[in-house]
Formats: C-alpha cells, structure tokens, sequence
C-alpha cells in the first residue's frame, strides 16, 4: 500500500471512530496494565468479567497484595492460563509497590522487568495511558497490516516496526485502537466484511468478500 493510501486509510477510520478507545474495562493505569496482562489468549470480554470481581474486591496494587495468589486465581479463574496470570498479578503488583510507590512507570524497560509485562503490554500501556506513539501488535492488527498491504511482515516486531514508520504521526495516537477494532470486528480471520471495509477500494488483498 503508497504511504498515500496509508494517511488515506487512517483519515476515514478517524472519521468514522474520532475517539478510539480500548474495549478493556478499566478504572486508574494499574488497572488497565492488569487487564491487558490478564489479557493473553484470552478475549477482552472475557477479561472484562473477571475484573469487575477482582477489581472490586482490589483496585490497587495494595488491595492486590493483601488479596493473595489464591484469591486473585478465585477472582480470575474464568479465563485461560488464570493460575500463572495469578502469580504474575501479584508479583507485579509487589514489585510496583516496592520500586515504583504503587505507580504505573512511563517508561519500557521498567514496565517490562514487570511480571508478566511484554512488549506488547508495555506498548498498549504507554499507548493508552500515557499518549506514546507505540503500536500493540496481536494476532488482528498482524493479519490486517499483512492482509491490506498496510505494513506486511513475518513477525510481529517487523510489523510493529513499518506501521510505526508508515503511519503519519498525527495518527499515532489512536492507530493501534483503530486497528484493533477494523480488524476484530470486519477485517476478520474467515471471510472478512470487505462489504463494510471503509478502506477496501484502498486494500491489496485479492479474495476481496462481497
């Protein structure tokens, strides 16, 4: 795709969506960087009803600590993976407490000597919460950069790395939300809504659906 479908691209998905958001429930940066790391392979509304229970119950790095690893598992057991996720919460949340005063870091190599936290946590909590022009890339946004031509490539940093130099700066901000969404909700895996695509006149991809 010409980096002037790129800009294209991006200015109808502003248009349509001018204040993206994620879909993860979240109420302070340390819950959010909880649910995003809850997050893996796991579905957003899944983690969504697994932290109104446990975010009741511990809203902050204390209240998590004096939780436990057994009642933060209880809390989360609906979702995949929840026993390391658990152990991974709560160490996170200690080591948050003991390094940071109970604060998220604006910074990547603190956020990711958490536990738990990679650099596609990382890039959605300095993304989201902290207005960096970082790109998350999960298994939608790397199918949709590769599908579309947008920014192809055979690994997730490779398309993390183009969709950062493609995308002018000025959307930045929202682009990794934006993507997110057209590739969750009609980029899709099987048989994409090419019909509802805004940006379909603009996309490489041959098999185009009706």
């Amino acid at each position: 795709m010409r980096l002037a479908s790129v800009a294209e691209a991006f200015r109808r998905l502003r248009d349509a969506n001018p204040t993206p958001t994620t879909e993860l429930e979240y109420g302070s940066p340390y819950q959010l960087l909880v649910a995003v790391v809850l997050s893996a392979q796991a579905t957003d509304k899944g983690v969504n009803i697994a932290t109104r229970k446990l975010f009741a119950l511990a809203p902050s790095p204390e209240a998590m600590v004096d939780l436990g690893e057994e009642g933060i598992s209880e809390q989360i057991k609906t979702i995949g993976l929840f026993r390391n996720k658990a152990k991974n919460t709560l160490a996170l949340s200690r080591q948050l407490l003991e390094l940071h005063g109970g604060e998220v870091p604006n910074d990547r190599e603190a956020l990711e000597a958490l536990p738990g936290v990679g650099r596609k946590t990382a890039n959605v909590v300095l993304n989201t919460i902290f207005g960096e022009p970082t790109m998350a890339v999960d298994t939608h946004i790397f199918r949709l950069a590769n599908r579309t031509g947008l920014a192809p490539g055979k690994d997730v940093l490779e398309v993390e790395k183009r969709l950062v130099r493609r995308i002018p700066k000025e959307f930045m901000r929202d682009a990794h939300h934006w993507l997110i969404l057209h590739g969750r909700y009609v980029c899709i895996a099987r048989k994409p809504k090419c019909g509802e695509c805004l940006i379909r006149d603009l996309c490489l991809y041959r098999d185009k659906t009706e």
